[in-house]
């Protein structure tokens, strides 16, 4: 093992073996070494007269680049766009993003946390976490009603098992006594597990209410204390995106600090927040109370960065500082909140006349970007290969019975045509 991954190794056992422990075998090997990067800061902090170090080149005392593309960028300074970003990201734009995250989460105020590091998006930062703490055969727990390409991060990459539990109640509730008897099964078997809460749910679009969130929180802790070391991740992809009847904040917060055998990860961006998919701008942060274990775990991170891709897109990181110092950044998403939820509830005032009933109804949602038809009379994926190629409408089938419908992409006065169409395809089909 590297001397590098030995120091940060013992560090984090020091002050707390439990997180340690929670590292996969990869987690345990990984640094960020000291070689060029490194040396490059160095040089870049102290070499007043030449800079030979990093592998970009300079002209008139900053980067090169072509005028055709800087054309494209009026407005923005080339050192801002064209040089490599740090493997951490910006520190502006993590500053920020951590002050952003303060302001949103009330419960993160006191907690011990790290500065975000800027991934290229959740599903790197999804990525990383497979990384850092899964092995072949450890539990990971998340809902039946869970976005797919978990699979291929956790299961396909590092041989993880996922146990699913059943996301709700008959009432329509959340389901936290079939989550906690999950995690308990796993405590009882492995003795690690990995905790996956992605709220808003893709593809639900549940948020559980505040009770409900207390109960989760209390159940993790629950099962710490009885020996189980945990990692418990929050996938914050559409944070923020709450219309009614929920949790307006992350559970990292609440999860933060709770218990030394229970290690908080949240994974947020400004993909889905912000409205700028294609940006890939993600964060990842840890919560632990011991700084010595934030920094390992940073730069344990980082080293993975590095390992992968090297570091995140600079210009992305360029445009959402700008846009989180702006006077019209917070008017400006409200204004798109209020879109969505517009539609979230047209959606509903919609379904619950109950004309669609004897073929359909839906799963709980009040929150995100999805909803889900429950069907009782036809199969999913033959209802919507007969949306597609008869009516033209796109739709995603889950398993036999399940039919997720975007309404974020749906504009409000078309909603009702959209379900009279699914309504019609179902009679078509029976």
């Amino acid at each position: 093992m590297n001397p590098l991954a030995l120091e940060l190794n013992e560090q984090i056992s020091a002050d707390n073996p439990h997180t340690f422990e929670l590292l996969s075998e990869l987690g345990k090997n990984l640094f960020f070494p000291k070689g060029i990067l490194t040396q490059s800061a160095e040089a870049k902090d102290k070499a007043h007269k030449f800079n030979a170090t990093i592998g970009i080149a300079t002209e008139n005392g900053g980067p090169m680049y072509l005028q055709c593309i800087q054309d494209q960028l009026q407005g923005f300074d080339p050192k801002d766009v064209f040089p490599y970003a740090p493997p951490a990201g910006k520190p502006e734009l993590r500053n920020l993003w951590r002050d952003k995250m303060l302001r949103e989460n009330p419960s993160m105020q006191g907690k011990s946390f790290s500065n975000p590091v800027v991934t290229s998006a959740l599903t790197h930062g999804l990525s990383i976490v497979a990384d850092l703490f899964v092995d072949a055969g450890d539990h990971l727990i998340m809902p039946d009603m869970m976005w797919g390409n978990y699979n291929l991060t956790f299961s396909t990459r590092c041989g993880g098992i996922i146990q699913k539990h059943n996301t709700f109640t008959p009432e329509g509730g959340y389901d936290v006594v079939a989550f906690k008897a999950v995690l308990q099964q796993t405590a009882a078997e492995k003795g690690k597990a990995i905790v996956l809460l992605n709220f808003p749910n893709n593809p639900s679009g549940y948020t559980p209410t505040t009770a409900e969130g207390d109960a989760i929180v209390a159940a993790i802790k629950d099962v710490a204390e009885t020996g189980c070391n945990i990692v418990v991740v929050t996938d914050d992809a559409y944070f923020g995106l709450f219309y009614e009847d929920s949790m307006q904040e992350s559970l990292f917060g609440k999860l933060a600090n709770i218990h030394p055998r229970v290690l908080a990860v949240k994974l947020d961006g400004a993909t889905k927040e912000e409205y700028v998919w294609g940006f890939r701008v993600g964060f990842i942060t840890f919560a632990a109370k011991s700084e010595a274990v934030l920094v390992a775990l940073e730069k344990k991170t980082m080293g993975i960065i590095r390992a992968t891709i090297s570091n995140c897109p600079h210009i992305s990181q360029t445009v959402v500082i700008k846009a989180l110092q702006s006077a019209d950044f917070i008017p400006q998403k409200a204004e798109k909140f209020e879109i969505l939820k517009e539609r979230a509830l047209e959606v509903k005032r919609v379904l619950d006349q109950g004309l669609y009933d004897d073929h359909f109804v839906y799963y709980p949602f009040n929150s995100g970007y999805f909803m889900c038809l429950k069907l009782k009379t036809v199969h999913a994926e033959k209802l919507r290969v007969h949306l597609l190629d008869k009516y033209g409408v796109g739709t995603i089938s889950i398993g036999s019975t399940d039919l997720r419908v975007a309404f974020s992409c749906i504009a409000k006065e078309n909603i009702e045509e959209m379900f009279a169409i699914i309504y019609q395809a179902a009679l078509d089909l029976q």
